[in-house]
């Protein structure tokens, strides 16, 4: 076999192959966290369309309905079959949420949460000086929404599943500026653990991916975010930090069949910074 047969091959065939292993047509997954077009949500969702899911997608109310009006036509491409309000601290809400997929689609495969909130005083000066309210807030939000909505898809995950969330390196050491949602992001990483060992027996996958730096409207709130992106594209073994796509692609992975084996596992898709020592 010539060289340049070979090289044929390799650009006919091979993005052809990798098509259809991460082919997800048939597959209803749900996003959430999408809140404008540098959001990784939105790079989750534009993966998953491309490898053929059927998507639903939640956006957070607010009084005026800019929201709603802001993602609809960030998403209006991806051509979701559901577009649904979800705020996670809202029961009534979440059960709508549900009801809804189960009308319209009869069962969910995968769910995607990328959900985290903290006040923007509380990223910065002495973590000891959160309040009560404040850290059960980014708790609430960050990390226990997850536990509520695998309850809500768990009776809608008949036929095994994929569970996806965001996580940070924060959750497990110590960032500057980071604070009460680094203790958020632990509990999510536990959250994953647990929530996998449940529902392991109905076939469902639970895993986080833990990124990298992204410059993002979430992350704009954390003090020195330019900082660290600069820090990691200095140390991180690519010398670069990761994008949106490539976290995307990491959860398109997750959600398909080449991932059928794993499960509870944090991967961590950040250049590999998270390798490093001094």
């Amino acid at each position: 076999m010539n060289k340049a047969f070979q090289t044929a091959c390799r650009t006919l065939f091979l993005p052809l192959l990798k098509e259809i292993m991460l082919d997800l047509t048939g597959k209803n997954a749900l996003v959430t966290g999408i809140a404008n077009n540098r959001s990784i949500a939105w790079g989750i969702a534009q993966q998953l369309h491309h490898a053929g899911a059927n998507l639903g997608v939640t956006y957070l109310p607010d009084e005026k309905g800019r929201n709603q009006i802001k993602v609809e036509s960030l998403v209006e491409p991806l051509n979701p079959s559901l577009f649904l309000p979800l705020n996670v601290q809202d029961a009534d809400q979440v059960k709508a949420t549900f009801a809804a997929i189960q009308e319209q689609w009869g069962r969910l495969d995968v769910l995607i949460h990328c959900l985290a909130f903290a006040n923007r005083d509380d990223l910065s000066g002495d973590f000891s000086g959160v309040s009560e309210a404040n850290f059960n807030l980014a708790l609430d939000v960050s990390a226990y929404s997850l536990v509520s909505l695998c309850a809500a898809a768990k009776p809608l995950m008949t036929e095994g599943g994929s569970v996806v969330t965001l996580s940070y390196l924060g959750g497990v050491r110590v960032v500057p500026n980071y604070n009460v949602m680094g203790v958020a992001k632990a509990a999510l990483e536990m959250n994953v653990r647990y929530l996998a060992a449940e529902l392991g027996s109905q076939q469902v996958r639970v895993n986080g991916i833990s990124a990298g730096p992204i410059r993002t409207l979430a992350s704009s709130a954390v003090g020195g975010i330019l900082d660290m992106i600069h820090h990691v594209e200095s140390v991180a073994p690519l010398k670069r930090t990761v994008t949106q796509t490539e976290v995307g692609n990491a959860a398109a992975f997750l959600c398909s069949d080449l991932a059928s084996g794993i499960t509870g596992q944090i991967l961590y898709v950040d250049s590999g910074y998270s390798i490093m020592g001094m």
